[in-house]
Formats: structure tokens, sequence, C-alpha cells
């Protein structure tokens, strides 16, 4: 058990970030990664080390989110509320809510992406991860990581000229 607490307190951070990009709902996280740590006491063994364990952890709480999705059917929402909610406190309304539909065009590109650019985008966006951690969650090379985001980045301003 001292085991859990210690790979708990090392990588804990990291699949909270992540489970953040995929849900965007602080209470939705903390349940997930809560789930996240209960499965992999419970199916410790089934663990081969063919990964890195902040790996393992994070496909885990990605399987426990598309579970919940299916069966709550949920929709994917970042609430455009929580981002940088701070920024609109000296703007006007009009400059909220552009900002706000600005915000949910991207997200809405966003979800047109395949999965792997959509996680990168979303880690590296939301999460602020660097490229060498987004690697080692998404178990590739940091140059992977730095192309896959850069090809995202360029789908994206093409779908905003268009």
């Amino acid at each position: 058990m001292q085991d859990m607490e210690r790979i708990y307190s090392q990588y804990g951070e990291i699949v909270y970030k992540y489970v953040f990009c995929l849900t965007g709902n602080e209470d939705t996280t903390e349940e997930i990664v809560q789930e996240t740590f209960l499965v992999a006491v419970q199916d410790i063994n089934k663990f081969k080390g063919e990964c890195k364990i902040s790996t393992w952890l994070c496909q885990i709480s990605k399987y426990i989110w598309y579970k919940k999705l299916k069966k709550q059917k949920l929709r994917q929402e970042i609430p455009l509320d929580s981002i940088q909610n701070s920024l609109f406190i000296d703007e006007s309304i009009e400059e909220v809510i552009c900002a706000k539909e600005n915000k949910l065009q991207l997200f809405k590109k966003l979800q047109t992406l395949d999965e792997d650019t959509r996680n990168v985008m979303y880690l590296r966006i939301l999460g602020n991860f660097e490229y060498s951690e987004i690697a080692e969650i998404m178990n590739k090379s940091s140059n992977w990581a730095r192309v896959v985001f850069f090809r995202g980045k360029q789908k994206i301003k093409e779908e905003f000229n268009r």
C-alpha cells in the first residue's frame, strides 16, 4: 500500500492534468482520478512494465472517462467560464461574448481532429504540458508530440481561414 501512496504522490498531478484536459470539469476530474487509482490498486498485477506507470495510469483514466461518457451519454464540454475567467474582469460584455465565441469555435474545431492530435492539443493548450511530458503521457517521443501539435495547429488555422 505504501508503494501505491508513493505512486500517487509521484503521478497524481500528471493524471489529474491529463483527465482535466479530457473533461474540463474539476469535480469530474477528481472523481475519475480517484477511480483511476482505485482500479490501479486492484489491477496492479496486470501492469506488465511494458510502458511507464504514468502512461498506464493515464490509459486507465481515459478508459474510465470514455466509459463514463458512454454510460451517462455525456457530451464532452469544457465550461468556457472556468477557463481563464480572470481575463474578463476589465472587459466589456461584448468583448466577453466575442472571446467566448472564439473559444467555442476553437473547441469545436479541436473536436474535428483525430484523437491523438486532439489529446496533444488539449494537453499543450489547457494543461500547459511540455512536449516531453506529453510524450511521456502518450508513450511517444518529444519530437512526435511537437510535430503533432504543430500539424494540429496548422489544421486549426486552416479551418479559421475558411
